[in-house]
């Protein structure tokens, strides 16, 4: 994970990812597999940047094949590739892009990104009007039982083959199963926290040897769990060694990305100027102070070490190394630049050898058995099915026995193809050579062999994509769904419509939504966040807020990008509509309940009369209002906020201009909005992380099922972000979770939604659009059923599609 900002940091357990805005690509750190459609955070203008990679140079450029010609390899643009190709440990979108097209999965969505329960004889579905066929991997029985328990049976195909010719069987798939359970797996998958009967026997009484080592400490005289030679060969190399690569990374990381202190003394230093831009140290004329209160004369010769970047670190996360560098990290993780030794679990008490819930049926099935019911539970059931001779040993496979072709704790037999995919995908992996993976076509692909032979996947900047496509360089690609990229899109067609001759666009929303958000233990009346009055002072913000949604997201997206009014991607079957009867825009009732506006006022009316009823919400929070203006905050409120934008330091994001307008408004009744622009958005993380931001600006990704646990839920992973922590909020959440009927789900949801509006800390802002563009001179748009009717859940982008049908793609 790059971060310049932690944006692509927060990983929400299948549900959401926060990013810092939406402008970008769907690039993300978080896993992308198909169980969490996690899939991807939004980026901003700025970290587009720092995020996606320097053009190959010509010398790289010309290893990749012109996409010119029938036959000629198909050139895929893509951003930069960490080399975690693995259907396991894959971190970003763009390398499981790459293990993707090598893979299936377990479980196949249609376009509505709804599940195909009977793959292997296949389904027709209706969408737009047309008819479209999908066939999978399996056939999917679910078992509601009286006793509350739900079984999952699944009966696979009997023909598929892996790209080397070997038969994929349940085993495959039992074997896939228990890395994703071992109690060492440290990917991104969610896999382990189903219901699953038995998971958490089996999971339970290990330890990583890395997390022993760190809780014993250097001085440690207990071996139990590990040698006295292992400890110190640990402490006086490994962890030293580690620790200043990851310091170093972090450093690396800000010079290559122009993150420069204005200081010219802490500029001169990588570490000091490493801490200033991450959010670890304030500058004052030559001398850096840090979190603790360490300070450092960088000016006077007295520069901070790694060892104290290290410390300040770990101890804003209270000494837990672990979630400290998984958050701070610029590059791989602490583990990552350790043996792979130190990942090993190691028994520490009781535990089991099998997962009771996991039960082979035959050589073609098998069957997951839950103890209670989860309404998201099938889609983290949406697994690669990976080959067991390959990342496992066959030797070490004995269903009956119970060994699942690895040793329990050990998975380094996995790690050790992490760059080297194999599976039973369309297509095979071939090499990764300057910023370009080749493949070759699977021939044994189960659906059929591809008719396209050979596939590139080139590193490209975004803002190159498009005209790489015109240039014939790229034939696919993935551009900003910006104004000035479909307008460049335009401008490069003839007809000067974004699908022509040159340019083939197809427009999807963006399975997420732009916000701005707040904390309601810092934005508050009083001590208590839940108190009428302290709703009404974050309505009174908000209420300004919303008023210039409108006007400000069609400047900055055009077409590109629609408002929203509730807290939810308007992909989502759960998301209200206009049509619905109890519908509101958001932020648009005054304190007395009544509407603020009316048909047929004018912006500036707009923007009056939302002033007045923010006026009348700072009253009812206890402000004292003299001659239309606040003279007076109650206690534990105050007049004025902060709010945080990772801009760039030039205002260059979708909600710049309502804060600029807010303020100015705001301004007029003596409230100050002051706009705090970064251009280190890691300070942003740092603060919502670390509870002290009051307002940001921010962006949530999706998943296909709507579950709101990670992020609004007490103990969700993301809940101190908003921190409501309400426990009517709370049941209604866990209401939603223990049905599969959608309606009342729905009906559920609505309420959450309506609850968390009323609590007044997220401000719903843009649903916007994602951009594939093809270069139909060689792509053969109207031929190939995967690129017909594209949605949010099936695109050529798409993870949880996860290039269906790509076989049948045709080039020209």
């Amino acid at each position: 994970m790059k971060k310049l900002g932690k944006l692509l940091a927060m990983g929400l357990a299948g549900t959401m990812v926060v990013s810092a805005v939406g402008c970008g690509n769907t690039g993300n750190t978080t896993t992308e597999s198909a169980d969490e459609t996690t899939s991807s955070a939004e980026e901003t203008a700025s970290e587009e940047t720092a995020e996606d990679t320097t053009e190959a140079d010509s010398a790289d450029a010309s290893e990749a094949t012109e996409s010119t010609g029938s036959g000629a390899p198909l050139v895929i643009g893509e951003s930069e590739f960490s080399e975690k190709f693995s259907p396991f440990f894959s971190t970003t979108t763009y390398d499981s892009n790459v293990q993707n097209l090598t893979t299936v999965g377990l479980i196949m969505t249609d376009r509505l990104g709804e599940v195909i329960m009977n793959g292997i004889e296949g389904e027709t579905k209706e969408y737009e009007g047309n008819s479209y066929d999908y066939k999978g991997l399996s056939d999917i029985t679910v078992t509601e039982n009286e006793d509350g328990t739900v079984d999952y049976a699944f009966q696979l195909r009997d023909d598929v083959k892996f790209s080397d010719g070997e038969p994929l069987t349940a085993d495959d798939a039992i074997f896939s199963m228990y890395v994703f359970a071992d109690p060492s797996y440290d990917g991104s998958s969610s896999f382990n926290a189903l219901p699953i009967t038995g998971m958490e026997a089996y999971r339970s009484g290990s330890e990583t040897l890395f997390n022993l080592l760190i809780k014993a400490g250097e001085d440690n005289t207990d071996f139990t769990y590990f040698t006295e030679d292992e400890q110190k060969k640990f402490w006086e190399t490994d962890f030293p060694a580690a620790k200043e690569q990851f310091i170093n990374d972090i450093a690396d990381y800000c010079t290559a990305n122009g993150a420069v202190s204005d200081d010219e003394a802490v500029a001169a230093d990588p570490i000091a100027n490493a801490m200033a831009n991450w959010g670890y140290g304030q500058v004052a004329d030559g001398v850096l102070t840090a979190p603790s209160g360490a300070t450092f004369d960088v000016k006077g010769g007295t520069a901070p070490t790694v060892d104290d970047f290290w410390n300040e670190i770990v101890a804003a996360y209270d000494g837990d190394v672990v979630a400290a560098t998984d958050a701070e990290k610029a590059g791989d993780s602490i583990l990552d630049m350790l043996g792979d030794e130190y990942k090993n679990a190691v028994e520490t008490g009781d535990s089991v050898t099998t997962i009771e819930g996991i039960e082979k049926t035959g050589d073609y099935s098998f069957t997951v058995h839950m103890d209670k019911l989860d309404a998201t539970a099938i889609y983290s059931l949406a697994l690669p099915v990976c080959p067991l001779h390959y990342y496992g040993d066959p030797s070490k496979y004995d269903y009956e026995a119970g060994h699942f072709g690895f040793d329990k704790g050990d998975l380094s037999t996995v790690r050790a193809k992490t760059t080297q995919p194999l599976g039973a995908g369309p297509y095979i992996f071939d090499k990764f050579e300057n910023k370009i993976v080749y493949f070759k076509a699977n021939e044994n692909y189960y659906l059929g062999a591809p008719i396209v032979k050979e596939i590139q996947m080139k590193v490209t900047q975004q803002a190159d994509a498009e005209p790489a496509i015109v240039q014939g360089t790229l034939d696919i690609a993935q551009p900003s769904a910006n104004k000035s990229t479909l307008e460049q899109i335009k401008g490069d067609n003839s007809n000067g419509e974004l699908q022509g001759e040159t340019v083939y666009t197809a427009l999807t929303d963006f399975n997420g939504y732009g916000y701005i958000g707040m904390n309601s233990e810092n934005v508050k009346v009083g001590d208590d966040p839940s108190s009428e009055e302290s709703k009404a002072l974050r309505k009174a913000i908000a209420t300004v807020l919303a008023v210039h949604r409108d006007v400000v997201i069609d400047s900055y997206y055009g077409e590109a990008a629609n408002v929203i009014n509730y807290p939810i991607s308007n992909t989502s079957w759960a998301a209200p509509q206009a049509s619905d009867p109890d519908y509101k825009v958001a932020f648009s009732v005054d304190a007395e309940g009544n509407d603020i506006y009316t048909d047929g006022m004018s912006e500036d009316e707009k923007y009056d009369a939302a002033l007045q009823a923010a006026l009348g919400f700072f009253e009812k929070a206890g402000y004292t209002v003299e001659d239309g203006k606040l003279t007076a905050a109650p206690e534990g409120a105050k007049l004025s906020y902060e709010a945080m934008i990772p801009a760039d330091g030039s205002g260059d994001h979708p909600s710049f201009g309502i804060l600029t307008a807010a303020k100015e408004d705001l301004a007029k009744i003596g409230f100050d909005l002051i706009i705090n622009d970064l251009s280190d958005s890691s300070v942003l993380w740092t603060a919502t992380e670390g509870g002290t931001a009051e307002i940001w600006c921010a962006a949530w990704g999706a998943s296909i099922d709507p579950d709101m646990f990670q992020v609004y839920h007490s103990e969700g992973g993301s809940a101190y972000m908003y921190r409501i922590n309400q426990p009517e909020l709370d049941d209604l959440i866990i209401e939603a979770r223990s049905t599969t009927d959608q309606a009342v789900r729905k009906a559920i949801y609505k309420e959450c939604l309506d609850y968390i509006v009323d609590y007044a800390v997220e401000i719903p802002i843009y649903q916007r659009q994602e951009c594939s563009v093809y270069a139909p001179e060689r792509v053969n748009v109207d031929e190939s059923v995967m690129l017909q009717d594209q949605t949010t859940f099936y695109n050529f982008y798409s993870t949880t599609s996860g290039f269906d049908q790509i076989n049948t793609l045709q080039t020209k």
